[in-house]
């Protein structure tokens, strides 16, 4: 009788843990985390620069509404985007030491500002401080015939080195870098 009531004591307690413990999960990220690296095949292990950015849909709004002209943007959705470059690079034209930093962009009409900080894990642009920017470039805005629904960064080979490309809407920037 002391063993019948043992194990069901036991096995109360085991039906009990596990539905205590049972994991819920919440939806899909609207602004799916997104990694680009240089060079791109994942067969080269010796990368150069490496971005994690989530990737904002645009869903019937505009660029200019997401991402206002003249405006520090985070440079996609949820937290910062983040850029880590493995080696010493020139990004437009400016020396920048290896290391991660945050990737904000000033949006304009011509050209964007892209910054580097040294302030990483921010949400947003909402505590940016231009105090922590270690390179400031602008790069030139052009318009491809082809919409992106969503954000997206890409790379291009150019000769002695790379464009970052980031595309939405029908927006290109090309960040032109060195390693």
């Amino acid at each position: 009788m002391k063993k019948f009531l043992f194990y069901s004591f036991l096995t109360l307690c085991l039906v009990f843990t596990v539905d205590a413990s049972a994991q819920k999960f919440g939806g899909l990220d609207k602004s799916p985390a997104d990694i680009a690296s240089y060079p791109g095949s994942y067969r080269v292990a010796d990368k150069a620069v490496r971005v994690i950015y989530s990737r904002p849909q645009l869903k019937g709004r505009s660029l200019s509404e997401l991402a206002p002209a003249g405006k520090v943007w985070r440079t996609g959705a949820n937290e910062a985007a983040e850029i880590t470059f493995y080696k010493d690079a020139t990004i437009g034209g400016t020396a920048v030491k290896a290391g991660t930093y945050s990737l904000f962009t000033i949006p304009g009409d011509s050209e964007w500002t892209i910054i580097l900080n040294s302030n990483l894990n921010q949400w947003g642009a909402y505590s940016y401080d231009s105090a922590a920017d270690v390179a400031r470039v602008t790069a030139s805005a052009s318009t491809d015939s082809e919409s992106l629904e969503a954000f997206s960064i890409a790379y291009k080979d150019v000769d002695g080195g790379a464009h970052m490309v980031m595309g939405w809407g029908t927006t290109r920037v090309a960040v032109p870098m060195t390693f």
